[in-house]
């Protein structure tokens, strides 16, 4: 009991400082991991055992981390090293590509291809956001994205705010699509044994419905925003051309990309696991990069790696103490054995907390919860998977904080003075989102129950 007391405090005390964020988010995880190793392990269950399974440690030594030969991993409790391994590998992928300057090559070519119109140039900007996001991090497409939004919008002088709120919205609804688009669904897929396959023929399906919902509703709302406010020069703009920083990186780049994307897609027949991939693009770009392979590791973002090695310990104390089976007897008694019920409250409940609160550690608080449900209630695990992807990776679109991408976009318009304040970001992105967790929900009871 006093286990379970000290768990859960430490849990609550670490969501409330990332929220507030008094110290950076891998210091508070890290901090509160440490208190749970000691505390809850320690003195209160005097389990090195405990220790020892949540740390997780050996995993990466078995055969089973690289290579599953066809069969679904055994979940563990802990620290999910497959998740933090190909989250690094693709880390290092994306600053290979960045500086060979793919991404802006990207941007500049489809604005020449639609002639430099507005109107077309918004819509395929989503699109593009929607794409990039099912292989690349959310953050990295909005990063760059954003950028070169308005840097279009000096150009071609129309407000480039209704753009990139778009982007971002496009962004999270595409990063749901796929097991490699968001950090919650790469923790579901490996916690739970699901493949790329898996997510693409099922959130995949949702997200691309999804997807024609939020291109019309985006449209009509800034439609008569996004007027061209003078006749323009077209030929002096800039060849995308000239956004390639080399010739033989951007080549090379492309190529680690297309094989990114093979192996994802075949990870189920070959048997290869994400941690593997990650580990082998990551090899290769370093390798093909040369001199500058040590400036893209110093690029890695560690301290978003230590966050999720912190997080792990953390969640792992609820798992160890019992605290996760009891939030899903609640669950369980309150729907009554209702799966829609059931599905209903996973969903929107995910999607309420990841508008306020990081989605990664709500994630993976909710696994083992998902995984209790399923077997006490005899629902189709799958199926509250399915759900819970949903409702984290939509439910951040709410707001400008729900989300790494929502900072990262209204970040870069403000800096280049274009402020999107609460007001005006919900006004126009908690319909939508609330637009997309609803038609969601209906997907997934018309489809699976």
């Amino acid at each position: 009991m006093i286990a379970q007391i000290f768990a859960v405090v430490i849990f609550l005390a670490m969501f409330i400082l990332i929220i507030t964020e008094v110290w950076e988010r891998h210091i508070v995880t890290l901090g509160c991991a440490l208190l749970t190793l000691v505390l809850v392990f320690g003195l209160c269950m005097h389990s090195p055992s405990a220790i020892i399974e949540t740390l997780n440690i050996h995993s990466i030594f078995s055969p089973g981390f690289w290579h599953t030969a066809g069969e679904a991993s055994e979940a563990s409790a802990g620290i999910n090293w497959e998740t933090i391994v190909f989250i690094a590998g693709m880390m290092i992928m994306v600053e290979g590509m960045a500086n060979s300057g793919f991404f802006r090559w990207l941007c500049m070519k489809i604005a020449k291809l639609v002639k430099y119109q507005i109107i077309p140039i918004f819509i395929t900007f989503m699109l593009l956001s929607f794409v990039l996001a099912m292989f690349i991090d959310s953050i990295t497409v909005i990063l760059f994205l954003a950028a070169v939004t308005v840097e279009l919008s000096q150009l071609l002088k129309f407000n480039p705010v209704p753009v990139i709120l778009s982007e971002i919205f496009c962004a999270n609804l595409g990063g749901s699509a796929t097991m490699c688009g968001d950090p919650p669904n790469i923790i579901i897929g490996t916690s739970l044994g699901y493949s790329f396959a898996d997510f693409i023929t099922h959130t995949g399906l949702i997200a691309g419905i999804c997807l024609i919902l939020s291109l019309i509703y985006f449209y009509a709302i800034f439609h008569k925003q996004l007027v061209q406010k003078e006749t323009l020069d077209i030929a002096s703009f800039p060849e995308p051309k000239e956004a390639i920083t080399s010739k033989s990186k951007f080549t090379i780049s492309c190529i680690i990309f297309a094989c990114a994307v093979v192996m994802l897609i075949t990870h189920a027949q070959t048997g290869l696991s994400v941690a593997f991939i990650g580990l082998f693009i990551a090899i290769v770009t370093l390798i093909t990069s040369g001199k500058d392979s040590m400036m893209l590791l110093k690029k890695v973002d560690y301290k978003t790696l230590l966050f999720f090695v912190g997080l792990f310990v953390v969640v792992g104390g609820l798992e160890q103490t019992g605290i996760l089976q009891i939030i899903a007897e609640f669950i369980g008694n309150i729907s009554g054995g209702n799966i829609k019920l059931m599905i209903a409250i996973i969903i929107w409940v995910s999607a309420f907390a990841s508008a306020f609160i990081d989605n990664i550690p709500f994630a993976a608080t909710m696994i083992p919860v998902i995984r209790s449900l399923a077997a006490m209630e005899g629902v189709d695990l799958s199926t509250l998977a399915w759900a819970l992807s949903m409702g984290t990776d939509i439910g951040g679109s709410g707001t400008p904080i729900g989300a790494s991408a929502n900072v990262v976009g209204t970040a870069v318009a403000a800096k280049e003075g274009y402020p999107i304040g609460w007001g005006k970001y919900c006004k126009a992105m908690a319909p939508a989102t609330i637009m997309v967790v609803f038609v969601s929900m209906i997907i997934i009871f018309v489809r699976y129950l």
